[in-house]
C-alpha cells in the first residue's frame, strides 16, 4: 500500500467516473524570518526531499538554485522508481545519475520516503509525496506543498543569503495579479491537465481532460508569441516561468506518448513555447542543471505499470531537448 488509508498508490482515478483527482497536500506549515516563528529561517536546519522525475518537486530545485539556497538547504533525491510503497531511496550499491541520489542521509535504515512520514506521524493517512521539506531540529515535516515551499524560498531566507540573490524577486508586486491569474489555468489545465489525461481510465474522462489541456497550451503559445522578452512576463524570470517549465520540459519526452497528450508536441507544434523552453534550459543553470531526463523518462514508463505494464521506455524523442539553433524538419519548413 502507499498511504495510511490502505489505498494503493496506483489508484489515481475515481472508479465511478474514471477521472483523476489530485489529493490535497497534508503538511502546510511555513518557514518564517519573523521572531518567534515555529519554523525559523536557519542555515542547515531544513532538508529537502525531492524526485528529479516529479514536476512539483522540480519547482523547488529551480527556486532553491535561483535564490542561492544551495548552502542553506541541502537536499536528497529519491530513486526514480515508485512502486507499491511509494518513492524509495537509492540503495548504497546503486549508481544513479544525478546529484544526491543516495540513501536517506538523516535516517539510517529508512528505505522509503514513507518511513519519514510515519516517523513524524505514526497515524498518518495521506500520501507520501515529494517535495517534502523536513525540519531536522524538530523532527517535523514543514510542508509537502510545492507552491508554498517555493514561496518560502522567495523571501524567508533573504536575511542570510548574499545580496545578489536577495534582489531576485520571482513574485513581484506589480505582476502578482497576472501571475496568480496565469497560475490558475496553467495549474488546472496544463500542470495537472497532463495527469488528468494520462491517468484517465475511461475514454470520456480522457477526452474531457485533453481538450482543455491543448486549449491552454494554445493560450500559453499566444501569450509567449506576443510577450516573451525572453521570459513569460518580460525580462525577469518569475513564478510563471518556474511553474510552466516543469511541465513543458517533460511534455515531448513523456507526456506525448505515455499520457496520450499527442494532439501536438512542443517542438513541432508550438514555436514560441519551444523557444521559451530552450532559453530557460540552455541559458539559465537553475533550469537546465536541475532537469534529469533519465529520471523523468524511467519514472513514468517503469513506475506506472497500469499504463505501461511491460515497463518499456521509448528511446525518443532524440534528443530529449533540441539545441537553440536546431528545429525539427516540420517546424523548420513552416
Amino acid at each position: 500500500m502507499a498511504s495510511g488509508t490502505g489505498q494503493q498508490i496506483t489508484d489515481w482515478a475515481e472508479k465511478s467516473t474514471g477521472e483523476f483527482k489530485r489529493g490535497a497536500s497534508q503538511f502546510r506549515n511555513f518557514i518564517s524570518k519573523k521572531s518567534g516563528a515555529e519554523f525559523p529561517a536557519e542555515k542547515g536546519r531544513y532538508h529537502l526531499y525531492v524526485s528529479y522525475a516529479c514536476p512539483w518537486a522540480h519547482r523547488t530545485l529551480i527556486v532553491r538554485k535561483l535564490k542561492g539556497l544551495e548552502d542553506i538547504i541541502p537536499y536528497t533525491s529519491v530513486h526514480w522508481e515508485m512502486l507499491e510503497k511509494g518513492w524509495r531511496f537509492a540503495r548504497p550499491e546503486e549508481k544513479i545519475l544525478g546529484d544526491n541520489v543516495t540513501p536517506d542521509p538523516l535516517h539510517d535504515g529508512f528505505t522509503h520516503l514513507r518511513d519519514i512520514y510515519f516517523k513524524v506521524d505514526p497515524g498518518y493517512t495521506g500520501r507520501f509525496t515529494v517535495p517534502t521539506l523536513y525540519d531536522v531540529k524538530q523532527d517535523k515535516i514543514v510542508s509537502n506543498e510545492s507552491s508554498e515551499i517555493i514561496r518560502m524560498f522567495y523571501t524567508e531566507f533573504d536575511d542570510i543569503i548574499a545580496e545578489n540573490y536577495r534582489k531576485i524577486d520571482l513574485f513581484p508586486e506589480k505582476l502578482r495579479a497576472e501571475i496568480e491569474g496565469t497560475n490558475d489555468w496553467t495549474y488546472n489545465d496544463i500542470n495537472n491537465g497532463v495527469y488528468k489525461s494520462g491517468f484517465a481510465t475511461t475514454q470520456e474522462a480522457y477526452e474531457k481532460a485533453i481538450q482543455p489541456l491543448f486549449t491552454s497550451l494554445d493560450r500559453a503559445e499566444e501569450h509567449l508569441a506576443k510577450h516573451a522578452a525572453p521570459y513569460y512576463f518580460g525580462s525577469q524570470i518569475t513564478e510563471a516561468d518556474v511553474r510552466l517549465y516543469t511541465t513543458i520540459v517533460r511534455f515531448d519526452p513523456v507526456y506525448v506518448q505515455h499520457f496520450k497528450c499527442n494532439i501536438r508536441d512542443i517542438r513541432s507544434g508550438y514555436p514560441a513555447l519551444h523557444n521559451w523552453l530552450r532559453r530557460l534550459y540552455w541559458d539559465v543553470p537553475a533550469f537546465g542543471e536541475t532537469t534529469q531526463f533519465e529520471h523523468i523518462k524511467k519514472h513514468y514508463t517503469k513506475s506506472h505499470k497500469q499504463i505501461n505494464p511491460h515497463s518499456i521506455t521509448p528511446v525518443g524523442p532524440v534528443p530529449d531537448i533540441l539545441p537553440k539553433d536546431q528545429e525539427v524538419p516540420a517546424a523548420a519548413a513552416a
